[in-house]
Parts: C-alpha cells; sequence; structure tokens
C-alpha cells in the first residue's frame, strides 16, 4: 500500500496511492497509517481521491486508524470518488466522519476555525 504524505498549514496529509482499499489490502493500509501517523498532532487529513473501491474491510481500516490516533488528533477525509462516498452514506459513516470534497477545502476549513 502506497501512502504519500505532507506537512501542510499544520495538517498531515496522506494520499493513498492505490485503487482500492478492501480485504487484500485493509492489513497493510492499518500498517502504513499507523507508521505514517505515529508522529501526527492535531490533524490527518486522508486524501482518497485515487481510491474507486473500498469494502467493509477498507472501511473497519479506516475506523481503526481513526481510533489509533493521539486523543487530540482528528482524522478527516477528503477527496472521496462517487463509488467511495456512496459506501461511506450506505453505511451511515458519513454522519460520524468529518469528510471534505477535497484536500484544498480540507485544509481551507481549517483556517476558518482557527
Amino acid at each position: 500500500m502506497q501512502l504519500l504524505s505532507e506537512s501542510i498549514d499544520g495538517a498531515l496529509v496522506i494520499c493513498v496511492d492505490a485503487p482500492r482499499i478492501d480485504a487484500a489490502a485493509a492489513v497493510q493500509f492499518k500498517d502504513a497509517m499507523r507508521a505514517a501517523t505515529q508522529d501526527a498532532q492535531h490533524r490527518v487529513v486522508l486524501d482518497l481521491s485515487k481510491v474507486d473501491a473500498i469494502d467493509s474491510s477498507g472501511l473497519g481500516a479506516i475506523v481503526t486508524v481513526m481510533k489509533h490516533l493521539a486523543p487530540d488528533t482528528r482524522l478527516e477525509l477528503a477527496g472521496l470518488t462517487e463509488k467511495v462516498a456512496a459506501v461511506f452514506r450506505l453505511t451511515r459513516m458519513h454522519s460520524v466522519m468529518t469528510i471534505h470534497d477535497t484536500v484544498d477545502q480540507a485544509l481551507a476549513s481549517a483556517a476558518r476555525v482557527s
């Protein structure tokens, strides 16, 4: 599982550079995210714009990552494709997680709150 990360305006932005987060990739995704976020502070924006499909294992992996972040660090999602967004709506996870249309909107929302 390829993750690309960079720090932008105090947020750790992580782009999933893979077409799927499914049962075959869920463990690798969780391990890669744990490594990438171990020193994250305050905010992690997970860019899913390159992910075309996600299943229940992938959804569970994202929830697991969220739970393993430090208590004062929040996970936000950005760039959900239509199929991925449909899974979040179907499972009602869109009401539990903060979801932005794009990474730029996610970063701008922090600027308005600060």
